[in-house]
């Protein structure tokens, strides 16, 4: 039996990386080092460990390299020559606040000009130390100058564009000439004009208007263009959408006279699951049920490496926004043949799970079927009904569909209270709009009953087709929720330790025992702060081929199954059983599933995309909401803590805003990152992470989504807003006299663990 290779120190592996050309993921490193089994976990905590200490950095597709350094293989965008006629370039992407290195770039000929300025170009890069990089071209990846997204505004020299992204650093001159006749404050889409160094200020041109921001619908536009959603799709893509037509019975099992009805929000537009629950004979034993998932059969219409295939996979997802829906699929399909429509013969794929009277899974089938939905009914009608008060379109159903749903979804909760899963109350905010586009209000978004019965029967349908799956010895893309993070564990451990509440160490972390931490303090004062810490402790939930279980709901498999009109990751797994059970040519290829991995990595990259992008648009769209509201008080909880200030999330809109540390009460900070926490280190002041507070609103940008707030001075003092920093030496301290104290002149000294920052005045 061959001995099995020992686990590589920390810096090993960081050797390994620094060493390797080009950023390296897991896989590589196991393989490098021999790593299988159990002992990847290991060593996928020893890289997060590298990562969190600074020493190495996540590139692309999860994988790392060595801090501050390129690729040696990269995609950058032409800049322009510097003050000696050198032709400068920079990473095509760049995310970090600070500049990016210089990358100075070897012609391939005398002839300077044959690079343009704006050219995106594959180079491979040499490391030249503080003076940055050398790049070669390997590829010209054709021109296009960059685009920026910004708020058209005249000055007395002519136009100015003002970016809507936040991270902008100036704005572009705008001629009248390349205006194409914007009005001030029009929401306009501009190119980059190519730009020298020495020539001042860049200037851009106008490419489309995009209408102004008295529409609010303007706001989810620009966070749409910001995050790089794709919006249209290719002629041929919806060509094949607009070509398809009615699935048919041929081979599939006929589920026409099974009632089955769709149970979504009362504005959705696209129905993927329907779902049906019958008593099971007594034979089979008492109190079980007989349960039918049955969703969207996408991969009949949207085949592998197709035009739709290739543009669902490049979004990844559907991105849903208060006033609009970017869809994976073009219109025909997904509010069309893929949609389970009332009273219209559709194509499915259909689990039918049998449980016992605890929940538990005792069997599963998947069958390809034709359907036709009973109802389409809306969460607030099924809990309605469920609770005395049918409506005409629910009371025919009330007995004989709705009643038996809720009870497979009470056994189903039993065997949820079983497996011990996480459940952290996260509240969301909702944005209400009408059709013009204008707000009307924000609140918070329902969690009704009837909202986790179908989410328990899409959870149990997906358990189903990871199984199968497995049985079948087919590829799966999981959605994997790891173990959370050690270090952060440990952080809440030492909060926890400061109000009585015990976590022990050592013990293997389970969901349930977060859950019993939450009813400790359930209540109390520190309850916000601690869901707060347990919420951050918490991995982030991926794609992937490999299985790590899902933490979350406490489930040793899980793939995503239900819902492949917006999801890709649920039209694979549908593909791998169409392959797995024969059920038809259109199954899995095996060119897809050589890039299971990948495409993992992709699509969790989308998912992260969409989901940046609908924060954004519910930040800008709250900022616009707030904005006539500058001056009011609002009640809100401290959501973060840093060096530069408070993090606030507003009580009535979910809204959240930064207090400066620069307008808080006068005094020496001290950030402690253990207790996230602002303490006065000489009025002893302290301002912690779930801390309530009354604060006032300041500040509402919708252009950014930024909000600005300034706290309510306990004592009774007006806060202050100046930004003039004091000189060290010469800070004046906010004691009850207001007056400079006798040891005002002496620099504090932090704590261990303690970050100072002075409080400017």
């Amino acid at each position: 039996m061959a001995k099995k290779a020992p686990l590589p120190t920390k810096e090993e592996i960081l050797r390994f990386v620094q060493d390797s050309p080009v950023p390296v993921g897991k896989r590589e490193i196991a393989r490098a080092f021999q790593v299988s089994g159990g002992d990847r976990r290991a060593l996928k905590q020893m890289i997060e460990e590298l990562r969190g200490e600074g020493r190495l950095e996540r590139g692309e597709k999860r994988r790392v390299g060595a801090r501050g350094r390129l690729p040696a293989v990269t995609v950058v965008e032409i800049a322009g020559l510097d003050e000696d006629g050198e032709l400068l370039a920079r990473p095509a992407r760049w995310d970090s606040e600070t500049p990016p290195p210089r990358i100075y770039m070897a012609s391939p000929s005398s002839d300077r000009s044959a690079l343009a300025v704006g050219e995106r170009v594959l180079a491979k890069l040499r490391f030249l130390g503080e003076e940055g990089y050398e790049g070669k071209v390997i590829r010209r990846l054709g021109a296009g100058p960059r685009q920026v997204l910004g708020i058209y505004e005249r000055v007395a020299r002519g136009g100015r564009l003002k970016p809507t992204d936040k991270r902008a650093k100036s704005d572009y001159i705008l001629r009248s000439a390349d205006s194409m006749g914007a009005e001030p404050g029009e929401l306009v889409l501009a190119e980059v004009k190519p730009h020298h160094p020495r020539l001042g200020e860049k200037e851009a041109k106008v490419v489309e208007r995009l209408g102004g921001l008295d529409n609010h619908r303007a706001l989810s536009l620009i966070a749409i263009h910001e995050h790089g959603l794709p919006t249209e799709f290719p002629d041929k893509a919806l060509s094949e959408a607009e070509s398809a037509g009615p699935a048919t019975l041929d081979s599939r099992a006929d589920l026409r006279d099974l009632p089955l009805v769709t149970i979504d929000g009362a504005d959705a537009r696209d129905f993927d699951d329907a779902v049906f629950a019958e008593p099971e004979s007594q034979s089979a034993g008492p109190g079980g049920w007989h349960l039918v998932v049955a969703i969207a059969d996408v991969a009949h219409y949207v085949r592998p490496d197709s035009a739709l295939d290739r543009a669902a996979y490049s979004r990844g997802n559907s991105a849903y926004f208060p006033d609009r829906v970017v869809p994976m699929l073009p219109e025909a399909l997904s509010n069309g043949w893929c949609s389970l429509r009332p009273d219209e013969e559709r194509g499915c794929l259909a689990a039918h799970l049998w449980i016992d009277a605890e929940g538990e899974i005792r069997r599963h089938r998947f069958e390809r079927g034709l359907m036709h939905s009973a109802a389409r009914l809306t969460y607030e009608q099924v809990q309605a009904a469920r609770d005395g008060e049918p409506d005409e379109t629910a009371r025919p159903l009330l007995e004989q569909v709705i009643a038996p749903l809720y009870g497979a979804f009470d056994s189903l909760l039993l065997a949820r209270e079983k497996r011990g899963t996480l459940d952290l109350d996260i509240p969301e905010r909702r944005v209400l709009m009408s059709e013009a586009g204008q707000i009307l209000g924000i609140e918070p978004r329902q969690r009704l009953d009837s909202h986790r019965l179908i989410e328990e029967f899409m959870i149990a349908a997906n358990v189903a087709a990871a199984r199968e799956l497995e049985r079948l010895k087919q590829p799966c893309m999981y959605r994997v929720h790891d173990v959370p993070d050690k270090a952060r564990v440990d952080a809440l451990r030492d909060v926890l330790d400061g109000i009585g509440v015990r976590l022990a160490k050592g013990q293997v972390m389970r969901p349930k025992i977060f859950t019993q931490v939450l009813a400790q303090v359930a209540g109390g004062d520190h309850a916000a702060l601690v869901s707060e810490l347990v919420l951050r402790a918490q991995s982030q939930a991926v794609y992937s081929p490999e299985n790590l279980g899902h933490f979350g709901l406490a489930l040793p498999r899980y793939a995503h199954f239900t819902s492949p009109i917006r999801r890709y990751a649920d039209l694979l797994v549908h593909r791998a059983l169409i392959r797995g059970l024969k059920l038809g040519p259109d199954g899995l290829t095996g060119g897809q599933e050589e890039k299971f991995e990948e495409i993992g990595q992709h699509i969790s990259d989308t998912e992260r995309r969409a989901a940046a992008a609908e924060r954004d648009a519910v930040n800008r769209l709250t900022a616009a909401f707030l904005k006539d509201r500058v001056g009011a008080d609002f009640t809100g909880r401290v959501n973060g803590v840093t060096r530069f200030g408070l993090f606030v999330t507003l009580e009535d809109t979910g809204a959240d805003g930064l207090i400066p540390i620069s307008t808080l009460p006068e005094d020496y900070y001290l950030h402690d990152e253990a207790s996230h926490s602002l303490v006065g280190r000489r009025w002893g002041r302290e301002y912690h992470l779930g801390q309530n507070l009354v604060v006032t609103l300041t500040e509402a940008d919708p252009l950014t989504g930024g909000i600005i707030l300034n706290l309510r001075d306990p004592d009774g003092e007006e806060p202050r807003t100046s930004d003039k920093p004091l000189r060290a030496g010469n800070r004046r301290a906010s004691g009850p006299t207001g007056k400079r104290g006798a040891r005002a002149s002496r620099k504090p000294v932090p704590r261990k663990g303690q970050k100072g920052t002075r409080r400017k005045s």
